[in-house]
């Protein structure tokens, strides 16, 4: 149990003299919602991309008071958004002192904490219980049992001498256990169809239903629950008449605009070396075009986690070439992006009619982005300070073990470098690796658009040949 400051009040009956309310949990969060939306507050932090769409439905549905259901292809962010709804409770709420399920010591309901309320009155021991101790979740897997979920008879409590009928006998599950608080269920078509119907009196009468004989008790809980579409999942499904309990649906999508899937990359990436925002375009744009193509399988979906583990993977890729050809600083460059293909592959469901091809269909995927990239970064820019480089003959080699020093050596001052700097954000502060990687991405963008000649053969890549 955490403790907030001092100063708290320590029994019920100070917790009266301090005019504290009690409230339902979905009040709880419709008041907190209802403050931060009038304060103009962002109340689901780092969701990203859903501002129009998702929150909106989710904001009605909460301030509506309703369980509810996120439906979506994986890795769209349903378990990280169930997860911020913690943040909408209370940062601290009272308890009763040794309360399994933690009872508002001013409307307790298990029978331990009514006794002791009727025995005690105001000298009733209360604590308190900061938010995030208020969140428990649940992966749904075929294994869950009831008790797992509501509970089940404690022969230890038993063998103490209590009878099967005392409801003190009871060790109860993580829904009661998540009483005046949130409960999230990952997966839930996971959930055994037999293991769901012990919902059903959770969502509608509130109460739990143990080995035969009936608790009356009354949970104030909300609960949430993620799924993937019935439409491709063999693994199972929400049975309907607890999917009718549930008060809303709502439904998540992959980021709709480049600028969020690339914030979306930025924020949630545990990267090792500077990647530059151009390459984490580049990789945003590579699963985009992965949920678009035809030899993808779009019922399973491409994760927001394949991007992620990409641009880790770039990263990753610099931070290897700074160990070993010494550079000081890791800068990533284009030729980093191909060497996380082989990675990448498992995470990505083929059509049937794809099979060897799945290598072919990531690398021509990688190189419409590259070349998409290069088009709304550098439009319009005049490059020919770079192309006559290679008018006058010469070579530029580079590679992913190539070091950025060499490759600025090659290419010397180049007129027009300034400008691309300025449009791949770094300015006139661009480090030396920042500037190797916007010469490289230049020199492959215009192989890309046919305006010079390239060859790669063992690794390493030789522009101008």
């Amino acid at each position: 149990m955490s403790f907030p400051e001092p100063g708290r009040a320590a029994t019920l009956g100070e917790l009266r003299a301090s005019g504290h309310v009690h409230r339902s949990v979905k009040s709880e969060i419709r008041d907190n919602l209802l403050a931060r939306l009038r304060a103009g507050e962002d109340a689901f932090p780092g969701m990203v991309g859903f501002e129009d769409t998702v929150l909106p439905e989710l904001e009605t549905a909460l301030l509506a008071g309703h369980d509810l259901v996120l439906l979506g292809e994986r890795g769209q962010g349903k378990s990280r958004l169930m997860r911020t709804l913690a943040g909408l409770l209370d940062e601290w709420s009272p308890v009763v002192v040794g309360c399994e399920i933690g009872d508002d010591p001013q409307a307790p309901s298990c029978t331990r904490c009514r006794r002791l309320a009727a025995e005690l009155g105001d000298e009733l021991q209360v604590t308190w219980r900061h938010r995030s101790e208020r969140y428990t979740e649940k992966l749904a897997t075929p294994d869950t049992s009831v008790g797992d979920l509501v509970g089940d008879v404690d022969p230890v409590k038993v063998a103490q001498g209590r009878t099967l009928g005392d409801p003190e006998t009871v060790h109860y599950g993580l829904v009661p256990r998540s009483n005046r608080g949130i409960f999230g269920l990952n997966e839930l078509p996971d959930l055994a169809e037999r293991i769901q119907v012990a919902l059903f009196n959770v969502l509608e009468e509130r109460d739990i239903q143990i080995r035969g004989y009936s608790l009356r008790l009354p949970l104030d809980i909300l609960l949430v629950a993620t799924a993937n579409p019935e439409d491709y999942t063999n693994r199972g499904r929400i049975i309907t008449p607890l999917k009718d309990r549930f008060g809303a649906e709502i439904r998540t999508h992959y980021p709709s605009e480049v600028r969020d899937e690339v914030a979306l990359i930025a924020q949630e990436s545990a990267l090792v070396a500077d990647v530059p925002e151009h390459l984490l375009e580049v990789v945003a744009r590579f699963t985009r075009g992965l949920r678009e193509s035809s030899a993808v399988d779009q019922r399973s979906g491409v994760s927001a986690r394949f991007a992620i583990a990409g641009a880790e993977g770039v990263a990753g890729s610099a931070l290897r070439r700074a160990a070993r050809v010494g550079e000081p600083y890791a800068v990533a460059r284009v030729c980093d992006v191909p060497t996380v293909v082989p990675t990448l592959l498992g995470k990505v469901e083929f059509e049937m009619g794809e099979e060897g091809r799945e290598r072919d269909v990531l690398t021509h995927l990688l190189r419409l982005a590259i070349a998409e990239t290069y088009r709304s970064r550098l439009a319009g820019l005049d490059l020919t300070g770079f192309t006559n480089l290679f008018a006058e003959g010469a070579v530029v080699e580079t590679g992913d073990l190539v070091p950025g020093s060499d490759l600025l050596a090659q290419v010397g001052p180049v007129s027009g470098l300034s400008k691309v700097l300025d449009r791949l954000g770094h300015g006139d502060d661009a480090t030396p690796g920042q500037v190797a990687a916007a010469i490289e991405f230049v020199l492959e963008g215009l192989h890309l658009t046919r305006r010079i000649d390239k060859d790669t053969v063992a690794g390493r890549t030789v522009y101008g040949a």
